[in-house]
């Protein structure tokens, strides 16, 4: 992942002071396992006992380690040149610098040795770190410039942001434009300082801040101008569970927390079902539930239990569809005339819209942009339930009623049209426009990884057919094989618990998300938690109950 995402690291080797400690054989195992390209920055003196010490080679030596010199040349042409001549200009300073500049684009990884426990070589570690790898820029008359990478509660329950800045600086009571929220009044500051966070009336580039006051913040919002290399993009999760308090009066405290746990980490996807009384949470792996519940044991207070895992599907539009709604045709109840056309977009695209050409200026930009996001909540939930991805969707029609357009003064606030028409009707025509398509399930697809024994492919490769997995890169290296292929993300699973008695405990899996391809078994489908645009009845009879609602709210205070 560190060298897929380009990312300068260093290795640090723990429990030198352990018996049976051997360096010689963990540098063989990273060279072999992970990559060639290390470099010991040191020895050990007196292995394996509590005694144990590292001793850096810092550079100030005569002598140069030659297999430093050999992992650097292969990155240098000129160092390359010098090792072949044997030159002595090669100085230890010179290799020093070569190996920051290397080691900073990623090219070479130091390894460090040390012990947690008595603090041996955690100097050097340090050392390495401030000299090795690529400082941050300190604009603090920037632009601003940050991004927000994690979201804690305060003891009275009040949001703190986490935010690392790029560029520039915040001040208390500074308005900070975040994410899609606006701007928001900084209330208190912490910054980071030789350990733990202590109050500041500001935090600058370079600098990781605690920000008081972005009630709306969420983990990856950019606070201020978004930094360069925009938004990271994590695989989807693959499964879901439905968390089952077992207190029964929790039922509201556990929506509340996983509403608070899902603003640490957007990707847990809470889902609610008010017709099942259920909520539901995305995963990455079953190991995810026990921290889940740990955490909502932990911080809440809350006992909860959780229902076997399913596999998460999507859909894809099979074709392309078009639906109109007139306004005061059809039985439509809504002050607002919407067309939509649905097909296949570009494979990763996620939804896309767009207002056809002859539309530009034939209403207010609020109503189309209520249209489009509309348009993006109900593909949520496709036709079987599953959220519709790669899909383009158009805008074809519109029409709308203006206040000024009826003629009569005593008209013109009941009977024009408003953000709410064009929400309430949105959702009949997409997925009208989505049913003449048609959609096509797809599961996701896993890319895996196994280091085995070579002997245990005779009973390996039969569990993996069986778990409808297709190996497709085989290498045999002495005792142990490296196999690669893909697998379904529903026996991932299975296949990691089976692993162990297949290997003798020796198997190692690494799995990825790939892609989403098409179920080869009949489509599985999802309970809806939308009102049901699906069922014009149903769907129009809950809004209206819904505007009726609301309606009754605003008299009662007054609005």
């Amino acid at each position: 992942a560190l060298q897929r995402l380009r990312v300068p690291a260093l290795i640090f080797v723990n429990k030198i002071d352990r018996r049976g400690a051997s360096c010689d054989r963990v540098l063989a195992s990273i060279t072999e396992r992970l990559t060639p390209a290390i470099a010991a920055m040191g020895t050990v003196r007196d292995l394996g006992t509590p005694t144990a010490e590292f001793v850096a080679w810092d550079g100030a030596e005569r002598t140069v380690p030659a297999h430093l010199l050999e992992v650097l040349a292969e990155h240098s042409d000129q160092l390359l040149a010098a090792y072949v001549r044997d030159e002595p200009g090669v100085s230890p300073r010179r290799l020093r610098r070569e190996l920051a500049a290397q080691a900073r684009r990623g090219c070479v990884h130091p390894v460090f040795f040390g012990s947690a426990l008595t603090g041996a070589g955690m100097d050097a570690l340090m050392g390495g770190i401030a000299g090795l790898l690529p400082a941050a820029g300190r604009d603090a008359a920037g632009p601003l410039s940050g991004r927000v990478f994690k979201i804690e509660r305060g003891p009275a329950g009040e949001k703190i942001a986490y935010a690392r800045l790029f560029s520039g600086t915040v001040r208390t009571r500074d308005r900070v434009p975040f994410g899609r929220s606006g701007a928001r009044k900084v209330t208190a500051i912490s910054v980071f300082a030789d350990g733990p966070a202590v109050r500041r009336d500001s935090v600058s580039a370079g600098e990781i801040g605690k920000l008081w006051g972005l009630a709306e913040a969420r983990v990856g919002d950019a606070v201020g101008v978004p930094p360069p290399g925009g938004q990271h993009r994590f695989a989807p999760p693959t499964l879901e569970t439905v968390v089952v308090p077992r207190g029964p009066g929790d039922r509201g405290a556990l929506r509340a927390a996983l509403g608070q746990l899902a603003e640490q980490d957007p990707l847990i996807n809470v889902r609610q079902d008010d017709a099942r009384q259920e909520l539901s949470v995305s995963l990455y792996g079953e190991v995810q539930k026990e921290v889940i519940g740990a955490t909502l044991a932990a911080d809440y207070g809350l006992d909860v239990g959780f229902r076997e895992s399913t596999t998460i599907c999507v859909e894809r539009p099979a074709g392309t569809g078009a639906a109109v709604e007139w306004m005061h045709e059809d039985g439509n109840p809504f002050l607002a005339t919407i067309g939509l056309r649905v097909g296949p977009g570009a494979p990763g695209s996620g939804v896309t819209f767009e207002t056809g050409a002859d539309l530009a200026g034939t209403m207010p930009p609020a109503f189309f942009r209520a249209v489009e996001d509309t348009v993006r909540e109900t593909l949520r939930q496709g036709l079987r339930g599953w959220e519709v991805i790669d899909c383009a969707v158009t805008m074809t029609h519109s029409g709308y009623v203006g206040k000024h357009s009826l003629g009569h003064a005593r008209f013109t606030k009941s009977l024009s049209s408003t953000g709410e028409d064009y929400r309430g009707l949105t959702p009949l025509v997409v997925m009208a426009a989505l049913q003449r398509a048609g959609t096509v399930v797809c599961e996701p697809v896993q890319h895996f990884r196994l280091d085995v024994p070579a002997d245990t492919l005779g009973v390996l490769l039969p569990a993996l057919t069986r778990l409808r997995a297709v190996p497709r890169a085989q290498e045999l290296r002495g005792s142990s094989c490296a196999l690669e292929g893909d697998i379904p993300a529903a026996a991932v699973h299975e296949l990691r618990q089976s692993l162990p008695p297949l290997t003798g405990g020796e198997g190692v899996l690494e799995c990825s998300f790939d892609r989403y391809e098409p179920v080869s078994r009949a489509a599985p489908a999802r309970p809806r938690t939308d009102g049901n645009p699906l069922d014009r009845t149903e769907y129009l009879q809950r809004v209206t109950r819904r505007a009726r609602i609301a309606g009754g709210e605003r008299r009662e205070t007054g609005a």
